[in-house]
């Protein structure tokens, strides 16, 4: 279902809200990106919260490609992002920024005057990607991640960033 795109293909993309009826495709994505994937429960409390979720589709209905896709919860002056994913075949092409960006501006729209996140300190790509964006490294979470390695180290560290907005 989705192709990887030769360079000099143009894809257009729009956002939509992320409902129950993607969350299959969502969680299909999330397992094939991440060795700790968050599970279809974790997408399913986040939309009964009224989290903000919106995904990222290429196509129209019935047949639209899932790019990607985000999960925000808004705070009193701040919003925190929870999860952003790109699928596997669409990474490196800047499709996080797109993301991210449109958080930002949902996020001013609500009077947040910071973006936080959390990322894994051994994820390299995903730090460059948001310091890119203008998040700055603010704090250390201490095993924060479930890291799944040896009985010495089973958790991972978390980046702490935020962003003025």
């Amino acid at each position: 279902m989705n192709a990887i795109l030769k360079p000099t293909q143009t894809l257009e993309a729009q956002l939509e809200p992320m409902t129950a009826s993607w969350l299959s495709e969502v969680a299909r994505v999330e397992h094939s990106a991440y060795k700790h994937p968050w599970t279809m429960g974790n997408f399913s409390d986040s939309l009964h919260s009224g989290y903000m979720a919106q995904l990222l589709t290429a196509g129209t209905a019935p047949s639209a490609s899932l790019i990607g896709y985000f999960v925000a919860m808004k705070g009193v002056d701040e919003t925190h992002l929870l999860n952003l994913t790109v699928a596997p075949a669409y990474q490196r092409q800047g499709w996080a920024r797109v993301m991210l960006d449109a958080l930002a501006v949902w996020s001013r729209g609500q009077n947040a005057q910071w973006l936080w996140l959390e990322v894994r300190a051994s994820n390299g790509h995903a730090k460059a990607v948001y310091q890119h964006c203008g998040f700055r490294e603010v704090g250390l979470r201490k095993g924060y991640y479930p890291a799944g390695g040896t009985l010495l180290n089973p958790r991972e560290d978390a980046i702490v960033m935020s962003l003025k907005l």
